[in-house]
């Protein structure tokens, strides 16, 4: 089934869409909103998967579904803890800065906790106070969790994962480095990011969910061209079952926690730096990860950061080239 919050309230109005994202019913006899039926998850459940099967049989009243009047699918959440599962992107990150990557990012995953408290339409505007900031783009997979008690293992956390959605988590590259200097960790240099139209459940993807990672090319353009198509179950260090154990390891998780994969990043078939999409390759999922390719290359970057009337596309297609999630697909405003 794939489910959606369409905008109005803090919350947004719970909806099922259809597998074409063609249409949609209204699920507010089940739940209001996606964490109501989250929370209340063994009773929902099976009520919304039925729904879902009317609403593709025709028995049930339908309209047509918009992606453009769709909130987040959790327009705010109690909880976003991110990743960075492609230990490639870290090693290059790292790499065009001349820092040493510890030996322990391979088997210990990095993460930071995000604010939730108000997530962007998939559709809404990248608000851009200074341009000078390093706006950047993320293309990434997230969990939604249920329940996780503390000190879950990688089965229980497994278990745990209710729904798939697609993020561009933006990041202001420019004021990282200061705010990683003072010891803490990332609050000015992560401002708003957003999820995709729908968030899928696992049954719903098939085959592309498989061993805890969500498999097929991550779409990404930029005003209108190519720019990463990497896979999202290739290399993949850390799995979606490992890095939600790895953030219950001292506390709970409540439900309706979202959980990121980080930037999805390949290696080249040499096992170095992959090529842009243009040279044939299967291109980058953020501007860092490119600039980087290039500093490495030639001492410096040439590729610019997002600014005010860049349009940035994020989605992904199944095997007949139908969209999945949806289309994460925003315009960088000045705020």
């Amino acid at each position: 089934m794939k489910l959606a919050s369409l905008k109005g309230g803090r919350d947004g109005r719970l909806v099922v869409v259809s597998n074409d994202l063609a249409w949609f019913t209204d699920a507010g006899t089940i739940a209001p909103t996606l964490q109501a039926a989250l929370d209340d998850w063994e009773r929902c459940e099976p009520m919304l998967k039925a729904l879902a099967a009317s609403l593709e049989d025709g028995g049930v009243p339908r309209e047509r579904f918009h992606e453009r009047e769709a909130a987040s699918p959790l327009p705010r959440a109690y909880q976003w803890l991110d990743g960075s599962a492609y230990v490639n992107h870290v090693q290059l990150v790292r790499q065009a800065r001349g820092a040493e990557m510890p030996e322990s990012f391979w088997t210990d995953p990095l993460m930071y906790q995000g604010a939730s408290d108000g997530f962007l339409g998939p559709r809404d505007a990248i608000p851009l106070a200074d341009e000078a900031w390093g706006c950047d783009l993320e293309g990434e997979v997230a969990v939604i969790v249920g329940d996780v008690p503390l000190g879950a293992g990688r089965d229980e956390a497994l278990a745990a994962i209710r729904l798939v959605m697609l993020v561009n988590d933006v990041s202001l590259r420019a004021l990282i480095p200061a705010e990683l200097a003072k010891g803490f960790g990332f609050v000015q240099s992560k401002p708003a990011g957003a999820f995709s139209p729908v968030a899928v459940s696992l049954d719903a993807l098939g085959e592309a969910w498989k061993d805890g990672k969500l498999h097929g090319a991550l779409l990404v353009e930029l005003n209108g061209q190519d720019f990463g198509k990497a896979d999202a179950g290739a290399d993949m260090t850390f799995d979606f079952a490992t890095l939600v154990a790895h953030a219950a390891k001292t506390r709970s998780l409540a439900a309706g926690t979202i959980v990121g994969s980080g930037t999805v990043s390949n290696r080249g078939p040499d096992g170095g730096p992959g090529k842009p999409v243009s040279e044939g390759g299967l291109g980058y999922s953020c501007l860092a990860e490119v600039r980087t390719v290039e500093t490495i290359q030639t001492g410096h970057p040439k590729t610019p950061f997002l600014k005010a009337g860049d349009t940035v596309r994020i989605e992904m297609r199944d095997a007949k080239g139908h969209t999945i999630f949806g289309a994460i697909e925003q315009t960088v405003a000045q705020a």
